[in-house]
């Protein structure tokens, strides 16, 4: 651990002991630098806007009142997007949510009317090809569009950045696991943005086929 990173964690030890004696009002100085981390999570599971932004509510709030038993055995966002994790996944139990596993499916009622696929607004991804808005919105229908088991390895690891280790806390897994899924969901995204990238996202350029295949 870099001396950058002790100070945080003694930092953050800190606040959470001023919030625990009666400081409440330091707890948002506390889960701020955390929010797109909290929002990102709750989005990759549950897949709307709107329920993200419930889930991330309700995440925050056991957090608080659950910040006594944190023991600091692990990293407060690690603890704090474990907690959000769980949340969603609550959330898509109590409401039998699976309707958003693919992009080709659409949810039809007795009128025949389709519904349209939403997508959540995921922060932008640190990376010069996402500065282009076309190419941002594919990847995040492609990230959209991988089974949660992919999906959720991937947000954590890739777009979050978050270690081996803590994702393996998140999720419950072993790392194998974690380096397994990681793996194919890479190449799953690849194989859905290859074409794509290939031609028809291009600035300034309409489709083409580049690659033989």
């Amino acid at each position: 651990m870099s001396a950058i990173q002790s100070q945080s964690r003694a930092d953050e030890a800190q606040l959470i002991k001023r919030v625990c004696e009666g400081e409440r009002e330091v707890f948002y100085e506390l889960v701020r630098p955390y929010e797109r981390m909290v929002y990102a999570t709750a989005s990759s599971i549950v897949k709307n806007p709107a329920d993200a932004e419930e889930v991330a509510q309700e995440a925050v709030l056991k957090a608080f009142s659950k910040l006594s038993s944190f023991r600091g055995e692990s990293k407060f966002s690690t603890w704090l997007v474990q907690i959000t994790y769980n949340e969603a996944k609550m959330k898509l139990r109590k409401a039998h949510a699976n309707l958003y596993e693919s992009i080709d499916d659409s949810q039809q009622t007795e009128n025949g009317e389709f519904w349209p696929k939403d997508y959540a607004d995921w922060r932008p991804i640190p990376s010069e090809l996402l500065e282009e808005n076309e190419i941002r919105q594919a990847v995040q229908d492609a990230i959209s569009s991988l089974s949660a088991n992919y999906r959720e390895v991937l947000i954590l690891r890739d777009v979050q950045r978050l270690s081996i280790k803590e994702t393996t806390t998140i999720l419950g897994i072993s790392e194998g696991s974690v380096k397994t899924r990681l793996h194919r969901a890479r190449l799953l995204l690849r194989d859905s943005l290859a074409p794509g990238i290939d031609g028809c996202w291009i600035k300034g350029q309409p489709y083409r086929k580049v690659r033989p295949w």
